[in-house]
Parts: C-alpha cells; sequence; structure tokens
C-alpha cells in the first residue's frame, strides 16, 4: 500500500518539473519586459522584475502599429482556422465513411506528406502563389495551410468513432449524404473540431516565415512579423522585444486557457 503514495508523488513530482521547464522561457521573457533595471542576461538569471514597470509595453505601441499587426493576425488565424475545417472535415469523411476505389491509396499519399518538414514546400507554394497573382495578398498567406495530413487524419479518425447504426438509420429515413455529414457527423465530433481550431489558430498566429516571404507591405503583417521591427529599431532595448514577444504570446495563451476543455476532449478522443 505504500508504493502507491509513492508513485503518486513521483508522479506529480515529474509533472512539477516538466511544467516549471516549459513555463520559465515566457516567465523570463514576462520578467525582462517588465524590469527597467539589472543585467537582462545575468546568470544565474533573475526571476523577479526589479523596479517593475509598463514603460517598455508603452514603448512598443508608441514604436509600431501593434493594433494593425493585431487585426491582420486575427484575420489570418479566423480564415485559416475556417478554410481547414471545412476542407479538412469533407475530405475526412468520404475516407473514413465511404467505400471507393483508391481509397486506400489516396490516404496513404496523404499520410505521406507527413515524412516532409514544411519548409521543402516553399519553393513549390511561392511559385503556385506568384502564378495565380497571390502575392502581398492574405490569401497567398492563407491557402497553403488550409488543408494538412494531421488535420485530416484527427478528423478521420473522430467520424469513424460515430456509430454505424446512426448514419445507416439516417439513410433509411431519406436523408441524403450531405445531411448526414452537416446535421449529423460535424456536430458529433464537434470536441474534434474545436481541437483541431485550436491547434490551427495557434500555428497560424505564430507563423513567421511564409508570411514575410509573401508579404512585403509592412502595414499588412501580422503581428508574428511585424513585432520583429523591434529589433531594428530598439537593436539594444532587448526589454523592449521581450514585452513585444509577451504582446504576441498573450493572445493565443488566453484562447487556450478559455478552451483547454474542448481541446482536452478532442486530444481524448483522438488517443482511443
Amino acid at each position: 500500500m505504500r508504493a502507491r503514495p509513492l508513485a503518486t508523488f513521483g508522479h506529480y513530482l515529474i509533472l512539477c518539473v516538466l511544467a516549471v521547464v516549459c513555463v520559465f522561457p515566457f516567465w523570463w521573457t514576462l520578467v525582462t519586459a517588465i524590469s527597467t533595471e539589472g543585467n537582462v542576461f545575468a546568470f544565474p538569471p533573475t526571476f523577479w522584475p526589479r523596479a517593475p514597470s509598463l514603460e517598455n509595453f508603452a514603448e512598443v505601441f508608441r514604436a509600431i502599429p501593434i493594433i494593425a499587426f493585431f487585426k491582420n493576425s486575427v484575420l489570418i488565424a479566423v480564415c485559416t482556422v475556417f478554410w481547414k475545417l471545412a476542407l479538412c472535415s469533407m475530405a475526412a469523411y468520404p475516407l473514413a465513411r465511404m467505400r471507393f476505389r483508391g481509397r486506400r491509396l489516396v490516404f496513404g499519399v496523404i499520410l505521406a506528406t507527413l515524412v516532409l518538414p514544411s519548409e521543402v514546400n516553399f519553393l513549390v507554394n511561392f511559385i503556385t502563389v506568384t502564378k495565380l497573382s497571390l502575392v502581398d495578398t492574405y490569401t497567398g498567406v492563407i491557402l497553403p495551410n488550409v488543408v494538412t495530413a494531421v488535420a485530416i487524419l484527427l478528423l478521420k479518425q473522430a467520424f469513424e468513432e460515430v456509430p454505424q447504426d446512426l448514419i445507416d438509420a439516417a439513410r433509411v429515413d431519406g436523408a441524403s449524404e450531405w445531411i448526414i455529414f452537416s446535421k449529423i457527423m460535424l456536430p458529433l465530433i464537434a470536441p474534434w473540431l474545436a481541437t483541431v481550431g485550436i491547434l490551427t489558430a495557434v500555428e497560424a498566429w505564430n507563423e513567421y516565415i511564409w508570411p514575410s516571404i509573401v508579404m512585403s507591405k509592412p502595414d499588412e503583417f501580422p503581428l508574428s512579423v511585424g513585432v520583429l521591427y523591434l529589433r531594428g529599431t530598439f537593436g539594444s532595448s532587448t526589454r523592449v522585444i521581450a514585452a513585444g514577444t509577451v504582446l504576441t504570446i498573450l493572445p493565443t495563451l488566453a484562447a487556450f486557457l478559455f478552451t483547454q476543455r474542448f481541446f482536452m476532449r478532442g486530444m481524448d478522443g483522438a488517443v482511443k
């Protein structure tokens, strides 16, 4: 009986250590952003702000149009989430519930794309976006990210969790395939849709390389790209750069905190 409390204590100890490791980079950045005194790169690092102030955050708002960057990021993230959920769910449903020739081959090709790093697609995507005259447009930023193998895989597993008897009953009642998909299947896999949506929103919000390649107009930059103007304007002010980084992180952190129960439900279903 004594071994069980010890095992529980060991598990919690490991979780606490992992939590500290994960939280420390954000905490150090936050401390740097609100501190006005001390050496930023001192070792051991400072774990508590010295002479705390919000002046560094105010300097960020004075230096760059952060509100405009924020609106651009919101637009890109919302459009990416909407189109990814729409297109990936329509791709996953037939792979999960329909029987047609070449279904396994199509699914295998989709899974094969997982072994390729996203950077490999940059050249092909840029050529495609250029041919479509989508350079310097939000569509050019959003389009290459609206369909991914991971999203299709998660949603395919979600559709497979729905009992077949429910689908057969709907077909007996005369429901079309579109009605079954939109009115029955999508509401039942809402937790999985929320999971894919959260992951997509975070990915789109933090995306830096692709928007910096496609976009060249500073007033249309997303926040992840625009905040790097602080590095040029304040090359020696690490505290201002840290403040801009915190402002970039806070929206995704807040969104995850408010939607984590949907995320955990979806991930639990994906693991099963």
